[in-house]
């Protein structure tokens, strides 16, 4: 019970993951760590254990739940302070005025009448000064107050102590709370003491007491109770490794418990990244305003597309808060992260992955595995084709795209039949040129080997080469983008190097993988539709599926076909998501960019988008309903030499002729954000983002602030 079934798989499974060397022993014990989730703890665990039992309440989609106070749905309406303070003290003196006309008699004396009606006369008439006075100033008093209140509530006191008085100050004090009970705490793992799990759970409270735990223990030890509650492991496994190791226990496969540093705000609870905060604008409901904006594998779930010119932020600000957050999950033994990137992208430290395949770099100790791990030759020439020629609308005419697969696969069944393995780069382009000496000793060994049906397979083959239309010297022409003297020591299928096979997305495991952008632009697309092909290939045949997989992509330029699109609309179903970025959907062809936007779930606009990329956001988002107010201001014509007068003066004061307004509402639809808005009027560093969770929640375009 070292890693939650997975530490105990390492080097049993038929696909082992490949992983650097480390220290072969972890101590039982850690060292006291550096600092808590996000801040320097206490030494006595007081950081921890503020972060764990802070309020994580439930809120729409997208808001950074840690600490969050939820809002109304549509907003109060506030009266001015300029209008408030102003009217209070016109009512205040109205009030005194009509004090003072009655206590001078100049409105008579009928304020006095209830007085005489319900005293008797012995009150009023007695010679008691004493009693005479409290009958008399407390009649006066009540009169007082009788007018304090109407002015009070005319001049809105109420609010006025309520936005300036001691409410105000007791809002704004910070408020200390109170630690919750020990039944609800959660720092006391109450859901162990239940299972009969006491001394386990004891063991994890004092190091969280002690400074012993972080966010990434807690976490991992909590998937790890979901394995004890799933079946997956037994209850004294588990118990056991705990009251060995205590927070140390179920360790990921690496033995890391965090990473080297953190970039961004994370809370493993609830398994957010904080990304920015929700602008304060009037386009935004008014629940998201000045929420923190926080995403997860709940909304990476349904796979999300940035769209941004070059400097918008989309590898500082989404793409790597996104790898970091995720690389987290690995650790706590929820996710199986992959990102993909040009070399020198900013993607992470190299001590944040478990393995780092640097195409093109001599000194890369892992390799790619061109065929995804599989065996089956359809399959891998399925994934194949995608990678070379799925870019290409047509790569070859009068014929069908499925075509480039029969191809492939007439050459690779043969090859693994013969070979035991799957040809390497220089020998499948030997294959798909018709070099009669690869050919014929292929067909030879097939021939000793009795493989009929092979021989049928390579027979048509050869009857198509040289024919036109043959997409074979298509697929040769991309596949030389790859048998380039930079890529001599990679995509070897000897057996001689440590490839990498996307099969492994069954562990949580941390994959970076560097493109050679430079020189190398057309195989660093090939290689990236290579990636994402086996891992939408991939997902789709976990065992576990429990573990969440994302691919993050960083620049999808030239990677998006009709079957990438149908392979990500499939992702939802099998727990995984893909985060693709673009410079501009221009790079997207113009038949796949509505597919596009309607495939992924959470869409995101960057600062400086053109009108051309707005419009195609403007129509995914579609249109509302809004109360639109048209003020049409009407002058006014006296008809009377007095009225004209009064106009005159009017005029002469304030400048303008006497107007009458008249204000018209109707509902109108208009776009939730047009074309214009998008490329206008987005502030730089900020972006407009919709959100759908897996669950089917929808948060309507917000404008976010990505700085924040």
């Amino acid at each position: 019970m070292d890693s939650d079934g997975t530490r105990d798989a390492r080097g049993t499974h038929a696909n082992p993951v490949p992983r650097p060397a480390g220290p072969p022993d972890v101590p039982a014990t850690p060292p006291r760590p550096a600092r808590a989730p996000g801040m320097p703890p206490g030494p006595d665990g007081s950081g921890f254990l503020t972060w764990v039992r802070a309020p994580r309440p439930e809120a729409a989609p997208g808001v950074w739940r840690f600490g969050h106070r939820p809002r109304p749905d549509e907003e109060p309406e506030q009266i001015p302070a300029r209008q408030l303070l102003s009217g209070a003290v016109i009512a205040f003196l109205c009030g005194w005025l009509i004090w003072s006309l009655l206590w001078n008699g100049y409105l008579g004396g009928w304020w006095v009448i209830p007085l005489d009606l319900f005293t008797p006369d012995s009150w009023r008439q007695s010679d008691d000064r004493v009693g005479n006075a409290f009958l008399w100033y407390g009649y006066y008093t009540l009169i007082a107050l009788a007018i304090m209140f109407g002015v009070g509530r005319l001049g809105r006191w109420g609010e006025v102590w309520r936005r300036y008085g001691l409410p105000a100050w007791r809002r704004a004090a910070p408020v200390s709370e109170r630690p919750p009970a020990p039944e609800e705490d959660p720092a006391q793992w109450n859901q162990l003491r239940a299972a009969g799990a006491a001394d386990a759970a004891d063991r994890l409270a004092a190091e969280a007491r002690s400074g012993l735990m972080r966010d990434v223990d807690h976490a991992r030890i909590a998937r790890a109770w979901q394995g004890v509650r799933s079946g997956r492991h037994t209850l004294a496994t588990f118990t056991g490794a705990v009251l060995k190791d205590g927070s140390a226990a179920c360790l990921h496969p690496s033995g890391d418990r965090d990473l080297p540093g953190r970039h961004a705000l994370h809370d493993l609870v609830t398994g957010q990244v904080r990304l920015g905060t929700t602008a304060d604008d009037a386009r935004n409901p008014y629940s998201y305003r000045g929420t923190g904006l926080g995403l997860g594998p709940d909304l990476l779930g349904t796979s999300l597309l940035a769209v941004g010119p070059p400097g918008s932020g989309k590898t500082g600000g989404i793409v790597w808060p996104l790898a970091e957050s995720l690389c987290l999950h690995a650790l706590a033994g929820r996710a199986a992260v992959v990102v993909v990137g040009a070399a020198g992208a900013g993607l992470g430290a190299v001590d944040a992955y478990d393995v780092v395949v640097r195409i093109g770099n001599p000194e890369s100790v892992y390799d790619l595995d061109l065929y995804g791990g599989t065996t089956d030759p359809d399959e891998a020439a399925a994934v194949l084709a995608e990678a070379l020629v799925g870019d290409l609308a047509d790569p070859h005419p009068g014929g069908d795209s499925r075509r480039s697969t029969t191809v492939l696969a007439q050459l690779l069944g043969p090859f693994r039949a013969v070979h035991g393995r799957f040809p390497s780069v220089p020998e499948l382009r030997q294959l798909l040129d018709g070099a009669p000496g690869p050919l014929g000793a292929l067909r030879k060994a097939l021939e000793d080997a009795g493989k009929e049906s092979l021989l049928r397979e390579l027979d048509a083959r050869e009857r198509q080469l040289g024919h036109p239309g043959d997409v074979g010297a298509v697929l040769a022409d991309r596949v030389a983008l790859l048998d380039r003297p930079a890529f001599a020591g990679f995509f070897d299928t000897s057996g001689q190097s440590r490839p990498f096979s996307l099969r492994a997305l069954d562990h949580p495991v941390r994959v970076r993988i560097d493109l050679p952008a430079r020189g190398h632009a057309d195989a660093s697309r090939i290689l990236a539709r290579l990636v994402l092909a086996q891992f939408t290939a991939s997902v789709a045949v976990r065992e576990d599926r429990s573990l969440f997989a994302c691919l993050v992509l960083d620049d999808a330029t030239g990677v998006v076909t009709p079957e990438a699109v149908r392979g990500i609309q499939r992702l939802r179903s099998g727990n995984a998501g893909a985060v693709l970025t673009l410079r501009t959907l221009d790079d997207v062809p113009r038949a796949l960019r509505t597919p596009l936007l309607g495939a992924v779930g959470c869409r995101l606009a960057l600062s400086g988008l053109t009108p051309w990329d707005g419009q195609d956001f403007a129509e995914v988002w579609g249109k509302e309903w809004i109360e639109a107010r048209d003020v049409t201001d009407r002058q006014i014509i006296a008809e009377t030499p007095a009225g004209k007068a009064l106009h005159m003066v009017r005029r002469v004061i304030t400048g303008h002729a006497p107007t009458a307004r008249a204000v018209t509402v109707r509902q109108v639809e208009r776009e939730r954000w047009s074309a214009s808005e998008l490329a206008h009027g987005v502030p730089p560093g900020h972006a407009v983002l919709s959100l759908t969770s897996v669950r089917g929640e929808h948060a309507p375009p917000l404008l976010v602030d990505l700085r924040g």
